[in-house]
């Protein structure tokens, strides 16, 4: 289980083991511990929090799934917005936990994803997830970002600097840049402020 903040990484892992399903094999504290116990513990499953520092948490999804590591992940986040769901999906997630859900939801979440299936909080509409038109570039206009420019989105709107941006995302400074120009283009928003206005209006995150 990886988490930020102790008390929640500690609450959370409470949960778990007084539910007699889940034994907790390790806590880690930020993206590159969670990274290092996918690969050191191999769990059968694992918890991620989305916004994890030093690595973030898609990333380390991505690569744990190009080192095979076949642990079943689910990423938690408070955030239900289609693009950052989907994201996680893409990127090898079995599951996607809104965080604002309680400790019997939790736990159905984890049992779901162990058993095999697919899991995603009924607080994400799932029918306009693949719908024709939530894919519309009007509709959603987080639609047109790549994998990396909506990371990138993410992390700024979060108020994370470019080079903790770079070294979390495992990129140059440079690069980082770059698509943070690109998807400023793509959003027709020129600033960070405006990045932060357009999340809070469309209930990114919150106020």
């Amino acid at each position: 289980m990886a988490e930020d903040s102790a008390l929640l990484r500690d609450g959370i892992a409470s949960i778990c083991e007084s539910s007699g399903r889940f034994t907790v094999a390790a806590l880690a504290a930020d993206g590159e511990a969670a990274l290092a116990a996918l690969r050191n513990v191999s769990p059968d499953l694992a918890l991620l929090s989305l916004s994890l520092s030093r690595i973030y948490a898609l990333e380390a999804l991505r690569q744990a799934r190009e080192e095979g590591i076949e642990s079943r992940i689910v990423i938690m986040s408070a955030r239900t917005d289609r693009k950052t769901v989907i994201e996680a999906l893409r990127t090898g997630a079995q599951g996607y936990f809104v965080s604002t859900g309680g400790g019997k939801a939790l736990i159905n979440c984890l049992e779901r994803v162990a058993e095999g299936g697919v899991y995603v909080s009924p607080e994400v509409d799932v029918q306009a997830l693949f719908s024709e038109r939530a894919r519309s570039a009007i509709d959603d206009p987080l639609s047109e970002l790549s994998a990396r420019e909506h990371q990138v989105f993410s992390l700024l709107i979060e108020g994370v600097r470019a080079k903790e941006i770079a070294a979390r995302l495992n990129l140059s400074s440079k690069t980082v840049d770059t698509y943070r120009s690109s998807l400023m283009r793509k959003l027709g928003i020129y600033d960070i402020a405006g990045l932060v206005k357009f999340a809070i209006e469309r209930r990114i995150i919150g106020v």
